[in-house]
């Protein structure tokens, strides 16, 4: 009954999003408003009908219903229930139609919204949007259907997945299931793919929004300005994807790190980067009105990259220990990438002369110019990225050998791109708009510099000799300094109107939240500048095969080999646990660490979890290495001592807080965007 409920709601979303979508395209240029209205209620419906069929996989999950494919392939009887409901997104059917419910979950969010303003370009929202739902749909339906059952040959005895029962079969239920992909298991896997997906799929919302202004004709501000917090909310998302993922890698892959530049990892960056091009370049659309061609490509380009990063996550295209699914989906997902983006680019060339700039570049000393900048520099960051992560696809293609790209690529092209990019995150909020001056610009510049000189010979003597580290903390320096003089000059202009300095500083907040809470989010890329800086450079690592009672020592710690020990779990992993005492330079105890190996014995799959000493000024990090054999006398250590790297996860905590001041709904901003007439562009120069 839940198997049948589930596959119902499936198919009848699959058929309103169908619907949804072709209504929506006739009606558009009759403007018959009642189809459209039609058409908005199909897509409203879908979420309804793809929650029945989450909650049937989920059902089916938690009870065990080992006869579906999908449950046996991703549950298993020991695993807590919480595993089993997170498990929905754990294998591939699972994550489609994970990503598909919250797309229509997203989707039917911008359908409640007031269409006042909107109405013309509403039927082609609802297309382009249901048309993504449609395709992601179908591969839940026709290709990765997660309600498959297993079914037994009677004469053969071959076992395999089908919808409907073959012919001469009867159905199969084994006793248990494989369970998780052990490296899912960890808690950050159970916030970390929501986040990167929320943040995939609501970047579709400001894309549908450009491609009905593309076909409408209204190339002005007005889909900037309805989708401007849809583009911030989706922009969070992957941020916190992204962060999280990080966090996940350091506390589950062993690699002593957070980022390894792995095809995934990259797969979501990606968007991330082209999104956060368009979060600037939009502001230059609004106030200066020019832009407005390159803010068209970099929402495609960023659509684009979410249907593409989730093919390479769920096609197993790639090598990468993100890649947990293997599956024929990529040509399917190929033709999509190309049609969509070639309809675009078509609807983009036709409307290309009335998307020319209002006004031109006055000075190269400008914030648009900065800005500009900014956005090159961005695209480079991700036309390498890009490269390199599908080089090996590429030169496959080419000489028939898969040739992969390493971390001395991405470190040595972007690592220089993302410095320029911090250092200009620094100048650009200082340099007025249309035309600023060397001398303005130099005094506003001169004390941040002058202290940033102060802080470099400080760094100096604390031990930073090398040129590369003195060169990251200068430049994070440097922006934190001319980030927080502008919060100062702010503040100053408030208290000369009588107001106490703490609530000078919430009203200007509050009273331009896009601003400061831009700058905020800098502060946050700046705290974790200083720990990507100090984890990247500073990072010590050794290894070595102690005996009981033996010793390691790395940066100023010691560590003792204490015992380890071996014991089965109730979740059936075979555990090995090492216990070890660390010492400071001192000679004195500063705790003792547990790494540990489990070995899942269902799925035959081992993970490595590190014992860590974590303080704010460093890591120290320790790997029970499965390489080499361990017994109750010896085992093979790594260990890391990663300095400052908890700024990277301040840093962010730092960011988001930014990013949700940057976002949240502003009332007054609200009731001055209604009343204003619909397609009147509303230039405020300055005030950003």
């Amino acid at each position: 009954m839940t198997l049948t409920l589930g596959l119902a709601s499936l198919f009848l979303a699959f058929l309103c999003a169908i619907y949804g979508a072709v209504v929506a395209l006739i009606a558009a240029p009759r403007k018959a408003t009642a189809w459209v209205e039609s058409a908005r209620n199909a897509a409203m419906l879908t979420w309804p009908l793809i929650t029945l069929a989450a909650l049937s996989i989920i059902i089916m999950l938690v009870k065990g219903q080992y006869d579906v494919e999908y449950v046996t392939h991703v549950s298993s009887r020991a695993m807590p229930w919480y595993l089993k409901v997170t498990a929905l997104w754990g294998g591939q059917a699972g994550s489609l139609l994970f990503w598909s419910w919250l797309m229509s979950a997203f989707t039917s969010a911008a359908m409640l919204r007031r269409w006042d303003r909107d109405r013309s370009m509403m039927p082609y929202v609802i297309a382009a949007s249901m048309i993504t739902l449609a395709f992601f749909l179908s591969l839940s339906l026709f290709v990765e259907n997660p309600f498959q059952r297993l079914w037994q040959n009677e004469i053969t005895g071959e076992i395999g997945p089908a919808l409907l029962q073959p012919a001469n079969s009867s159905l199969f239920t084994p006793l248990d299931g494989n369970g998780l992909n052990p490296l899912l298991r960890h808690p950050g896997m159970i916030i970390h793919p929501p986040m990167l997906y929320l943040g995939f799929v609501s970047f579709i919302i400001p894309y549908a929004f450009a491609i009905a202004a593309l076909a409408t004709g209204r190339t002005d501000d007005e889909w900037i300005r309805t989708t401007r917090r849809w583009t911030l909310v989706a922009w969070l998302f992957l941020s916190l994807g992204l962060i999280l993922g990080g966090r996940w890698a350091y506390d589950v892959l062993g690699w002593g790190g957070y980022w390894g530049w792995d095809p995934v990892e990259n797969a979501a960056l990606l968007p991330w980067l082209t999104g956060t091009a368009f979060l600037h370049s939009v502001m230059i659309q609004e106030k200066r009105g020019m832009l407005k061609v390159w803010n068209m490509i970099l929402i495609i380009s960023t659509y684009s990259l979410v249907i593409l990063g989730t093919f390479l996550t769920r096609s197993g295209v790639l090598s990468s220990v993100h890649a947990f699914a293997q599956s024929a989906i990529g040509p399917l997902f190929f033709a999509f990438i190309g049609i969509t983006f070639a309809i675009s680019m078509g609807l983009l060339f036709h409307r290309w002369d009335s998307l020319k700039s209002e006004t031109q570049l006055d000075s190269l000393l400008s914030r648009e110019a900065a800005f500009l900048l900014n956005n090159l520099l961005f695209l480079g960051v991700a036309f390498a990225t890009l490269w390199g992560t599908l080089f090996p696809i590429i030169s496959e293609l080419v000489t028939g050998q898969k040739v992969t790209v390493g971390p001395p690529f991405y470190n040595q092209v972007n690592g220089p791109l993302l410095a320029a990019i911090v250092l200009l995150m620094g100048v650009a909020p200082l340099v007025a708009w249309r035309k600023a001056s060397a001398r303005s610009l130099g005094r506003l510049m001169w004390i941040p510099a002058v202290l940033t000189l102060v802080a470099l010979v400080a760094f100096y003597l604390l031990g930073a000799r090398s040129f590369g580290a003195l060169l990251g903390y200068g430049i994070a320096t440097f922006v934190g300094l001319t980030t927080l003089s502008e919060f100062a000059r702010g503040v100053r202009a408030r208290m000369r109107l009588g107001e106490n300095p703490a609530l000078a500083l919430i009203n200007l907040a509050a009273r331009n939240r896009r601003r400061y809470g831009g700058y905020v989010i800098h502060l946050g890329v700046v705290v974790m500048a200083f720990g990507v800086v100090g984890s990247y450079m500073f990072q010590q690592e050794t290894q070595a095969t102690l005996n009981r009672g033996e010793t390691l020592s790395l940066g100023g710690f010691t560590m003792k080999f204490d015992s380890v020990a071996q014991f089965n779990t109730d979740d059936r992993r075979e555990v090995t646990r090492a216990t070890v005492s660390v010492f400071d330079a001192g000679g004195s105890p500063v705790g003792v660490l547990h790494p540990r190996r489990d070995f899942f014995l269902d799925s035959g799959q081992p993970m490595t979890i590190p014992g860590v000493r974590s303080t704010l000024g460093e890591d120290f990090y320790v790997l029970l290495v499965d390489w080499q054999p361990i017994s109750s006398n010896s085992a093979t250590f790594k260990i890391y001592v990663n300095p400052l790297i908890n700024l990277v996860w301040w840093g962010g905590i730092i960011f988001i807080i930014g990013t949700l001041v940057a976002a949240w709904p502003d009332a007054a901003e609200e009731k001055r965007y209604v009343s204003a007439p619909a397609g009147v562009a509303t230039r405020s120069v300055g005030a950003d």
